[in-house]
C-alpha cells in the first residue's frame, strides 16, 4: 500500500507536465527504482479504479482517485483543520477560524476560539461577503484576475467596514500586496475595530482550498501582526502538508 501511494504520488507530481499521461518509464525515473516493479504496482492501480491506462500505454489518475483525494481533503481539512487551529488559537490567544471560498463568500467550517476571547458565538456554518472577509484574500491567493473578477461579477461592494474595497479593481490591488507580503492583512474592512491576518492553506493539487484566520480586536493584534502572521502561515503551511500539497506551492516559505 506504501509502495501504492508513493506510485500515485509520483504520477500526480508528473501530470501537470504531461497531461496526456506518464510512462512507466516516467514514473520509474521519478522514484529512482525499477521499471518492472513501478509497471507492476500500477497494473495494480489500475486494476482497482485509481489509475487508469491508455492506448497508447500512458497512465492517468481517474476520476475515482480525484473523487477520494477531494472526499478525504474535506474531511481532513475539517479533522487535521480542528487540532491546528487549537494549537494555533493556544499560542497567540486569539480567535481563530479555517474558511472557504463559497460563490463569493466565503464559508467558515472550522473555528478555536481560546476562553480569553470576546468573540461571541460561532462563525461555523456561516458565510461573509469574500471581498471584505478575513479570509477573502486568502482564499482567492492563486487565482487569476479575471477569475477574481469573474467571482465579483455580481457583487455589490458596500460594507460597515470603513477600510473596505470599493470595487473589484480595490480588492486585486490588495490581493497582490497579500501576495508579495506573504500573508494578508484585513484592517477594519468588514466591520470598525476588527482587525485580522490569514494564510492560504493548499490541497494535494496545488491549489488554494482554504484560508486560516487569526481574528480580533484592531487595537490588540494590530501591534504583533509580524508575531500572528508568523503563527499563521506557519499553521496554514502544517495544515496543507496534511493535505498532501506540493512542495513548490506559493507562499512555501512563509511570511517575510
Amino acid at each position: 500500500m506504501g509502495r501504492g501511494f508513493d506510485v500515485l504520488s509520483a504520477l500526480a507530481e508528473l501530470l501537470p507536465d504531461s497531461p496526456a499521461g506518464a510512462t512507466v518509464q516516467d514514473v520509474a525515473h521519478a522514484l529512482d527504482r525499477e521499471r518492472s516493479q513501478v509497471s507492476r504496482t500500477l497494473s495494480a492501480l489500475a486494476d482497482q479504479h485509481l489509475v487508469v491506462r491508455g492506448d497508447d500505454h500512458r497512465y492517468r489518475l481517474s476520476w475515482g482517485w480525484y473523487a477520494a483525494a477531494q472526499d478525504l481533503t474535506a474531511r481532513r481539512m475539517r479533522t487535521t483543520g480542528l487540532e491546528v487551529l487549537d494549537e494555533l488559537a493556544s499560542s497567540v490567544g486569539e480567535a481563530c477560524f479555517l474558511g472557504i471560498l463559497q460563490g463569493d463568500s466565503t464559508l467558515t467550517i472550522v473555528e478555536s476560539i481560546p476562553a480569553g476571547s470576546r468573540m461571541i458565538g460561532s462563525w461555523v456554518g456561516r458565510a461573509y461577503p469574500a471581498f471584505c472577509s478575513d479570509a477573502g484574500q486568502a482564499v482567492l491567493w492563486d487565482a487569476s484576475d479575471d477569475e477574481v473578477r469573474t467571482v465579483f461579477a455580481q457583487t455589490s461592494f458596500t460594507s460597515p467596514g470603513p477600510n473596505a474595497p470599493r470595487s473589484v479593481e480595490d480588492f486585486l490591488v490588495r490581493l497582490q500586496k497579500a501576495r508579495d507580503r506573504g500573508y494578508a492583512i484585513v484592517d477594519q474592512e468588514a466591520e470598525p475595530g476588527l482587525y485580522s491576518v490569514s494564510a492560504p492553506v493548499w490541497d494535494f493539487r496545488g491549489d488554494a482550498a482554504a484560508g486560516i484566520q487569526i481574528v480580533g480586536e484592531r487595537r490588540t493584534l494590530q501591534p504583533r501582526t509580524a508575531e500572528l502572521a508568523q503563527a499563521c502561515v506557519a499553521a496554514a503551511e502544517a495544515l496543507s502538508d496534511a493535505l498532501g500539497a506540493p512542495d513548490g506551492r506559493p507562499g512555501r516559505h512563509g511570511a517575510h
